[in-house]
């Protein structure tokens, strides 16, 4: 399959724009308006739920719920009421984000409405739009594999415009070269930084070496892990002998999509992505799920709207 094989057909309204060659700019500037016009108002309270606060001023107690972070427990007024209870933190008033961008050689794919590097940056005009005003900064670290980019955190629509362009204007890896997220999660960690939020924008394929250095960045940050998926990342369709290639390697084999090795393939990706939902769940981050076959501003509310029911006490 090509790494350039997404379909420019009759693409759905959901779809981000292209942001390659001489559409960069008009596309940018629809991505920045379709994230405006359905995340503003639907997304009410401080911070926008992305972060409850990794607060200093402690707030109120509540009982546990399934799912609270026990970090927060408050064991005065659990022994007090023999019922556990954690205590809320009041959000720090200025939040400093910092993303860490996955741009290596197989977010360069896509077989639905984008490529999947699209997707990643859509993904970060979000996180900005949602995390930009009162006095917070965004930064962030691009890995291609081939050279890793450092965007100093800074605040202001015009600085959160010219991170989202330099995302997207970021030049492709090199066919053959491959990724590394560990490292690239791993150089967020040092110089250490004020305590805020991190969110790691990645297809998470490939060697799950990123788990150790994402549970360490967990201890200081709040965590979200953003995870863009593509079909044929987890199924292969019945289209006779087809080549797949390994962008990161530069490997190629041609193979016959009988029923078994689709059967194979497929029990292979399952088992992929459980290992990375597992992986994510135990670094204790959020785990948000973008498809290039799905509204991704849709799924980027759904799983806004949960966090903040799920820090409120509410079911999520």
């Amino acid at each position: 399959m090509s790494r350039h094989s997404s379909t420019d057909g009759e693409r759905p309204s959901w779809v981000p724009p292209v942001l390659r060659g001489d559409r960069m700019e008009a596309g940018l500037r629809l991505l920045e308006i379709d994230v405006r016009r359905r995340l503003d108002g639907l997304l009410q309270g401080n911070h926008l739920g992305l972060v409850p606060g990794p607060g200093s001023e402690p707030g109120e107690a509540r009982p546990y719920q399934p799912g609270d972070d026990v970090r927060r427990m408050d064991w005065a007024v659990t022994a007090r009421t023999t019922v556990p209870h954690i205590r809320e933190t009041v959000a720090d008033r200025e939040l400093e984000t910092w993303l860490v961008v996955d741009l290596s050689a197989s977010l360069d794919f896509g077989t639905a409405g984008c490529e999947k590097r699209d997707l990643a940056v859509a993904a970060v005009a979000a996180i900005a739009h949602l995390t930009r005003g009162g006095g917070n900064r965004v930064g962030a670290l691009i890995s291609t594999g081939e050279r890793m980019i450092r965007v100093p955190a800074r605040g202001g629509l015009a600085h959160a415009r010219g991170l989202v362009r330099k995302v997207a204007e970021t030049p492709r890896a090199s066919e053959g070269v491959r990724g590394d997220l560990a490292e690239a999660i791993e150089q967020l960690r040092r110089p250490p930084r004020r305590r805020g939020l991190a969110v790691v924008i990645s297809d998470f394929l490939g060697a799950t070496e990123w788990q150790r250095p994402m549970r360490a960045l967990s201890l200081r940050h709040e965590l979200v892990a953003v995870e863009v998926v593509d079909p044929r990342d987890v199924d292969l369709p019945d289209v006779g002998t087809v080549v797949l290639a390994d962008p990161e390697t530069g490997r190629q084999r041609e193979v016959t999509a009988s029923p078994l090795l689709r059967k194979e393939f497929a029990a292979a990706a399952a088992e992929h992505r459980a290992a990375v939902a597992a992986g994510i769940r135990r670094a204790g981050s959020g785990h948000l799920v973008l498809r290039t076959d799905s509204d991704w501003i849709a799924d980027t509310v759904r799983f806004v709207v949960a966090r903040k029911r799920r820090w409120s006490g509410g079911a999520a």
